[in-house]
């Protein structure tokens, strides 16, 4: 039970910290709440719609029992054996907190939407110079060649486009738009100096690489891709790492907390409850990863008591738990496409259109702080005429219909101190810990943000020429983009931080946190590749300093 490092969680950051310490010659054990998923076994990868028994619907059970996880647009009947029970796994809310939880070995990285996108120095430098919160420890050159590593292994398809606000990344071949997407791009190009329409950067392969083939185009990547055509812990990081011999996973491992050595005077192992048999064990480790997701890795954190740290394990400066972020969401716009007839589009691509952020780059908004980005795609609708029956109605249905182009939006959320993940010590889980509650809400700022998507989206669509512009949506509760982070953030003061700018702990230095917790501020972009390029660095990090006798 003694190991070189122990990694809690097996999600995105869990598995590329197995890989990087396994590859350095350490021992590893990776710790994991779920079930064990192994690739390329998914259940119902390729199955048809009509192999379900309520054909991809959910159930009035399934709503029941996942009554959470049925909150968000992708959990399906495909796919709901990945998800979390939550009759099992209560939580308080305080105010809604939509908590979108993975409950098997590669976590959420067999579900995220695999969207790509790197920090600039647009975003790191955002809270210095407005002044929120802290100021990020550090700067976009930092973190660039470890970017260029990330996406070298896990391939990102996409197009260099010399954003200043998006950078570029190593790319295999982009996917292609369609010729309706030509044309809206062409049209807000050529009306707005200040918005680009590219298409979406994401770790689908275009062409095969370690193993893993290329996408098939069948836009089914939330089942578990068989062919490893998406990066997942589970098709790519976890294979490496076992390549080694180095790494020991033990699933149905709900991690207690962390134990701390008052006199050595640094973590000493963890302490789980093996979900099957309820037994309590002890692990041993020189080295911790926590990377549990940021709401459980707050839990372990403020659960993880002494009389070194009554309030929680390295929380001498209170700011464990405080400062949860997610992304925005809930606005949608559409519009019909007059033209383009005769064109239509090979398979289901796995990725959108993409129009970066543009408010508050050059030139500030009054209105509010940060930004929020587009995406969405064009399509071509069915062709479907309700007056016919039999043969007329099949051929009908079989014919495609006229062009639609839908958007979506994602605005970013300010780090604010009251919106926290605390524990409530009067109510206990059904393994007998304390139960998390969550007070989250969005404010004014990204009010206002929300405000003004339906604003620029709809002189989007209008300069483009299309009709029956529909646009609306309310904004969307706290954990629903499934982006949640902040609660252990990186900063150069240990009296305002949690972490260091190598993701390791102020006050507990053989401890490293590289979920979302360690997320400072939020961006407006999908966060998953910055915390892999976050995880690869402080593994090489750790291990120097593991080398000098540091740790």
């Amino acid at each position: 039970n003694t190991y070189d490092v122990i990694i809690v969680g097996s999600g995105i950051s869990g598995g590329w910290a197995a890989k990087e310490l396994c590859e350095k010659g350490l021992k590893v054990l990776m710790l994991e709440r779920g079930e064990n998923v192994e690739h390329p076994n998914y259940p119902t990868a390729t199955k048809d719609p009509w192999d379900f028994p309520h054909r991809l619907s959910l159930s009035e059970a399934d709503k029941k029992q996942q009554f959470v996880q049925s909150r968000h647009w992708s959990f399906r009947e495909d796919n709901k054996h990945f998800y979390i029970n939550d009759q099992e796994n209560k939580y308080d809310e305080t105010k809604r907190f939509d908590w979108i939880r993975g409950d098997i070995v590669g976590g959420r990285s067999l579900l995220w939407s695999r969207a790509c996108y790197r920090w600039s120095d647009l975003d790191f430098e955002a809270n210095h110079k407005e002044g929120i919160a802290v100021d990020w420890p550090i700067r976009y050159k930092d973190i660039a060649p470890w970017y260029d590593y990330v996406e070298s292994f896990i391939g990102v398809s996409g197009s260099a486009e010399g954003i200043p606000q998006l950078p570029d990344g190593v790319f295999q071949p982009p996917f292609e738009m369609n010729a309706a997407e030509k044309y809206f791009k062409t049209k807000v190009e050529a009306g707005f100096a200040d918005r680009k329409v590219i298409i979406g950067r994401t770790a689908n392969l275009t062409k095969p690489v370690q193993g893993r083939g290329q996408c098939q185009a069948r836009d089914l990547c939330h089942r578990g891709c068989p062919y490893g055509a998406y990066f997942s812990t589970n098709a790519s990081t976890m294979p490496a790492a076992y390549a080694t011999g180095n790494l020991t996973v033990r699933p149905h491992s709900l991690v207690n907390k962390v134990l701390y050595d008052e006199q050595k005077k640094r973590a000493s192992g963890v302490e789980i409850i093996d979900t099957q048999t309820n037994q309590v064990q002890e692990f041993y480790a020189r080295l911790i990863f926590l990377n549990a997701s940021t709401v459980a890795t707050a839990f372990i954190l403020l659960n993880s008591t002494s009389s070194r740290f009554p309030a929680g394990l390295g929380n001498g400066s209170g700011q464990a738990g405080r400062n949860l972020m997610d992304h925005h969401k809930g606005f949608g716009a559409s519009a019909s496409i007059e033209g383009f007839e005769d064109q239509y589009y090979y398979g289901r691509r796995p990725t959108n259109i993409y129009i970066p952020r543009f408010k508050n780059v050059t030139k500030k908004d009054k209105a509010f702080l940060r930004g929020y980005h587009f995406g969405g795609n064009a399509y071509r609708s069915q062709q479907q005429n309700d007056a016919v029956i039999g043969a007329e109605l099949k051929s009908a249905m079989s014919e495609p219909g006229g062009w639609r182009i839908g958007l979506y939006a994602f605005g970013e959320c300010l780090p604010y101190a009251d919106n926290r993940v605390t524990l409530n010590n009067n109510k206990k889980d059904k393994w007998s810990r304390p139960v998390i509650a969550i007070d989250c809400e969005f404010k004014d700022n990204e009010k206002a943000m929300h405000e003004d998507m339906s604003i620029t989206a709809k002189e989007m669509l209008e300069s483009s020429g299309f009709k029956d512009i529909q646009v609306g949506g309310k904004i969307s509760f706290p954990g629903n983009a499934n982006h949640e982070m902040g609660t252990a953030r990186m900063g150069r003061d240990a009296k305002t931080s949690v972490l260091n700018s190598f993701n390791q702990m102020h006050e507990v230095p053989n401890v490293f946190i590289t979920d979302g917790s360690c997320m400072t501020s939020g961006n407006c972009v999908n966060p998953s590749l910055t915390y892999m390029a976050l995880t690869a660095r402080a593994c090489d990090y750790a291990v120097k300093e593991l080398k000098k006798m540091n740790i």
